[in-house]
Parts: C-alpha cells; sequence; structure tokens
C-alpha cells in the first residue's frame, strides 16, 4: 500500500479516538491557564507530553483517562499508525518548554503566545483530526534526517 502521506513511522497502533480526546484534554488544561494564569495546567501537560512522546506513554493519565472514555463512548477502536502521534507529542512538550520558561521569566505575552498557537493546534487535532505536527514532520526531516543521509551518500 503506497501513501503520500509524509510523517515518522512506527510499529506501534493508536486508536485515533485518544489522540482527539488528549488534544480536547490539552485544550482544556490550556485553557485553564490562560484564565487562571496558574502554571500548574502547563506543568501537568509538561509532564503528560514528556510521557506520551517517550516509551512511557501508558503511564501517562491524560491517556488513561482517553482510553477509558473512549471505550465507553466509542464501539470499535480506529487504530491508526502511532508515529505522527509520537512526534507531536514531541513538538507539544516543546511547547510546554517554552511556554514554562517564558513565564518563569516573565514574558507572560509570549507565554500566552505559544499557549495560544498550541491551542490550535490541540483544537484541530480533536475537532477535525488535523495532526499539524504532520505538516512540520517534512520541514523538521529535510533539515535533520535528509542531511545526514545525503552526507552519508557522498
Amino acid at each position: 500500500m503506497k501513501s503520500t502521506a509524509f510523517c515518522p513511522i512506527s510499529d506501534r497502533k493508536i486508536d485515533e479516538h485518544v489522540a482527539r480526546l488528549n488534544g480536547a484534554f490539552t485544550l482544556l488544561f490550556l485553557a485553564v491557564f490562560i484564565f487562571s494564569g496558574s502554571i500548574l495546567p502547563i506543568i501537568f501537560l509538561f509532564a503528560d507530553f514528556a510521557l506520551r512522546s517517550g516509551s512511557f506513554s501508558r503511564f501517562s493519565p491524560l491517556a488513561f483517562i482517553s482510553k477509558n472514555i473512549a471505550k465507553s463512548l466509542f464501539s470499535k477502536p480506529q487504530l491508526i499508525n502511532a508515529g505522527p502521534k509520537i512526534f507531536a507529542a514531541r513538538i507539544g512538550l516543546v511547547f510546554n518548554i517554552v511556554i514554562i520558561l517564558s513565564f518563569l521569566v516573565g514574558l507572560n505575552t509570549l507565554a500566552f503566545v505559544f499557549t495560544g498557537i498550541f491551542g490550535i493546534c490541540a483544537f484541530l487535532e480533536s475537532a477535525f483530526g488535523i495532526c499539524v505536527a504532520c505538516q512540520i514532520y517534512p520541514f523538521v526531516y529535510r533539515f535533520t534526517y535528509h542531511a545526514k543521509i545525503q552526507k552519508l551518500k557522498i
């Protein structure tokens, strides 16, 4: 089967319903941060994204909650490749780091701008199943892996 999508591929599968619910919960925590001004929701998201971006996703509180909700709402899982979602979690981890650092050094406007961008990405995933990370991946590939492959060919 040939695909025109250009995303990282994994040997693992995940339920798309769970990924979309994770996006909804992420959006909720980002909104709590914006409206409360407390950094605690972002610190929680940082820890959760750190777990989901590595090999410890089974310990993610948001994934655990999302899996249980998905089991009760949907009769059949809709399995998709986990690679793009792992890459998206890594991008989300970077967003969390930037937000936390910006907030801690007093650049609150910058923290809220990055929160807004992160929120848009989470909304697109949650509402429409659009993975913004998959749109970013070709650029990351070009500037990291592709350059290394070209050096090996020479």
